[in-house]
């Protein structure tokens, strides 16, 4: 009652309250002291509402105070029975709390606690709620088989569906205006597939984790990873507002996301945001907030991925580059390895191996030529510095690891004189796994030759570069096979060429100029050409996980966006125009579950299948016949409609045209359709896959 409402009350039945000792009024025991609330009728439905015994816990040799700690308990809601005999306890006692959920929290809290130090006389705790001893007592004492129940695919529980597909096709996506689809990579029937198609899938981008079990789609709110075959339904759901860019670990264990904020005064730094969250759970790890500044290195803009993960699918490590200092995060507790970072000073660069943890990193020279350049590899956890190599006159380098981790090739660019004016390009080549780490030097024929791009043949020995003068450069290949020796296969003279694409498989490649289009599908075991083509306009080149097709994608472009698709042996086997292509992009596929040996015997026995891929081919080839017979069909009856429609009107108008020409006879008109056999050849078609 409001003390207005009392003051009035008491003078109006004469009390001066004054005078009233309030001390010594005695209110009648219970919770509404005697009065019945005005919500009676609530309560009486929450009482209604918790039935049954699910708010009372059954505990076994506790301490009262142990409980006051975790939950509210019920007034006069402890009960613990004792021995009239003894006055000793029973050993147990029942607890009773508020509401179901108290109790649930209690028990979850409690069960399983130690009472005394761990040892031979330790009590454990054992807490049950009723509900849980009425069902062990009204358990079936004869024990029953468990029923199985047969299995029924599902894709939002096995998220590798995809991978069984009985034609062994791939997926990739493709994100055109306000459309994003999913489609399969159809090259038997010579088109593409539609799996999936959604309006507005994403606000910006999509992307594939690393192993093609998820696709990680950008929205306002934060991030969405979905994963399937055929429905994507989504599956997590990770909080993280105005999100620009995404990161996947190798592993696919965890997810990085970034957003920057830029300041409304125009001197401030702009704000940064990472976040990373566990990619099955949705739970935020470890976040990392500062200026932009602090996620830059010798004053250069973020670098994207701000985070370089360890190499192999555990990931058990990270970095994060900063001035004078690589930070090694453990993911076991998302902190410092070994709780501090490693000073380097002035390293500007740095790469994990692949496979193995170990982090090469790169210092360049100081201005006054007191301590020259330097590559080096770090073994992690220990952080011991395995080998190192001292480089002088260096203008700037970059380092480029081989998938397997066996080898790290360094370009180097040194002053060519004292003045500084000219740059003279070599490489320095780590063999990692070999005894003491050999580094072997390798120098152009021509010093002076710009290195224009470098490529590893993944999981073999060899590589490739292009270096010269554009726009007719020239195409090295050399191979580490000999030990102690780097050796030069053959150097492809004036290409046309400006980008590298080994085949993911290797011994392919395609030697691109992608400003003009111009692709050359080129067999290095064989040193051959095997087709030159033109894809004018062409934005992207993609090899599929396969390294059985190829996609060029023109993007951005006034007329021809779209995607090619071609074989290895670069045969244009379909092509599809779709207006405003912003993004395509392979799906992944995890690595194969089959030792080199085995896959070395399927190669071998690859005979043994043949016939039915060439019965399955020859399927596909009748039917694509009968299509194309079925086609031509209805292109005839649909010109012997159009011609019987005018004859049709012809004879309608005959007598309009004989009254306007009086008694002249009219000329009759013929139609006649006239056949010619121009020529005779015959051709061997063969469906390359």
């Amino acid at each position: 009652m409001a003390v207005l409402d009392l003051d009035a009350r008491a003078a109006k039945l004469g009390i001066d309250l004054s005078q009233v000792d309030f001390n010594s009024v005695i209110l009648p025991p219970g919770e509404n002291f005697g009065f019945e609330s005005d919500d009676e009728d609530v309560y009486e439905d929450e009482e209604d509402f918790e039935t049954g015994f699910g708010n009372i816990i059954v505990v076994d040799q506790l301490p009262v105070d142990n409980f006051k700690k975790v939950e509210l308990i019920k007034e006069d809601g402890l009960s613990m029975p004792v021995d009239s005999d003894t006055s000793k306890t029973l050993g147990y006692c029942f607890i009773e709390f508020n509401t179901r959920q108290e109790a649930e929290k209690a028990k979850e809290k409690t069960n399983g606690y130690h009472l005394s130090k761990r040892g031979e006389s330790d009590i454990i705790l054992a807490v049950y709620t009723f509900d849980d001893i009425e069902r062990l007592m009204n358990m079936n004492e004869e024990w029953e088989p468990p029923q199985t129940k047969p299995y029924v695919p599902n894709e939002t529980m096995n998220l590798h569906t995809w991978l069984t597909d009985e034609k062994a096709r791939d997926q990739f996506v493709v994100r055109c205006g306000p459309d994003t689809e999913v489609s399969w990579n159809d090259t038997r029937h010579l088109k593409s597939e539609s799996v999936h198609k959604l309006q507005n899938w994403t606000e910006s981008l999509v992307q594939w984790s690393p192993l093609g079990t998820y696709l990680v789609t950008l929205h306002k709110p934060g991030v969405a990873v979905c994963g399937g075959a055929t429905n994507f339904k989504p599956l997590v759901h990770y909080k993280h507002p105005m999100v620009k860019l995404v990161d996947v670990s190798p592993g696919e264990n965890y997810l990085v996301t970034y957003n920057s904020q830029t300041p409304n005064i125009p001197h401030d730094a702009t704000q940064v945001d990472i976040k990373i969250f566990d990619v099955k759970s949705g739970r935020l790890m470890r976040g990392f907030q500062g200026s932009a500044d602090e996620f830059s290195v010798e004053g250069y803009s973020v670098s994207w991925p701000v985070f370089k993960w360890a190499g192999g699918r555990d990931d058990r490590y990270f970095a994060r580059l900063r001035k004078n200092t690589i930070s090694v995060y453990e993911t076991e507790t998302f902190s410092l390895l070994d709780k501090r970072s490693m000073k380097v000073d002035n390293v500007v660069d740095i790469c994990w191996s692949p496979t193995d943890y170990i982090l090469a990193l790169f210092v360049p020279e100081l201005d006054d030529g007191n301590q020259p350049a330097r590559v080096a590899l770090v073994q992690l956890p220990s952080k011991v510095e395995i080998r190192q190599k001292n480089l002088f006159n260096v203008s700037d380098c970059k380092m480029y690891w081989q998938s397997n981790g066996d080898y790290l090739a360094v370009k180097v660019d040194r002053y060519g004189s004292k003045s500084k004016k000219s740059i003279e390009s070599g490489f320095e080549i780590f063999r990692v796994k070999e005894k003491d780490i050999p580094v072997e030097v390798l120098e152009l024929d021509n010093k002076k030759d710009k290195i224009i791009e470098f490529a590893w043949e993944p999981k073999g020995q060899r590589f490739a570069v292009i270096h010269g003068d554009l726009p007719r450069p020239d195409v090295s290949f050399y191979s580490m096979q000999t030990p102690g020796r780097v050796s030069k296969l053959v150097t492809l003279k004036a290409k046309q060429a400006n980008a590298l694409f080994w085949s993911p498989t290797g011994k392919h490649m395609i030697i691109a100029d992608r400003l003009n289009g111009k692709l050359e599908f080129y067999n290095v075991d064989t040193l051959m050409t095997m087709a030159t083509v033109d894809n004018f306009m062409a934005t992207d080149i993609k090899w599929d996980p396969t390294g059985r097709y190829v996609a060029t994608v023109v993007t951005s472009s006034v007329m021809e966006d779209g995607f090619y698709i071609w074989s290895l042996y670069g045969k244009l086997l379909y092509r599809t125009l779709k207006e405003q292509v912003f993004q395509f992009s392979w799906r992944p596929r995890p690595p194969s579950l089959l030792s080199e040996e085995k896959e070395k015997e399927v190669k071998m026995n690859l005979r043994q299948y043949v016939e039915r891929y060439e019965e399955e081919d020859e399927d596909v080839l009748d039917l694509l016949s009968r299509q194309e017979e079925e086609k031509r069909r209805v292109m005839g009856e649909e010109w012997e409609m159009w011609i019987n429609k005018w004859k049709k009107l012809h004879e309608e108008e005959k007598l309009q045209r004989q009254n306007l020409l009086g008694e002249e006879e009219e000329e009759e008109y013929c139609y006649e359709t006239v056949e010619e056999l121009i020529d005779v050849c015959e051709e061997v078609v063969s469906l390359e896959l």
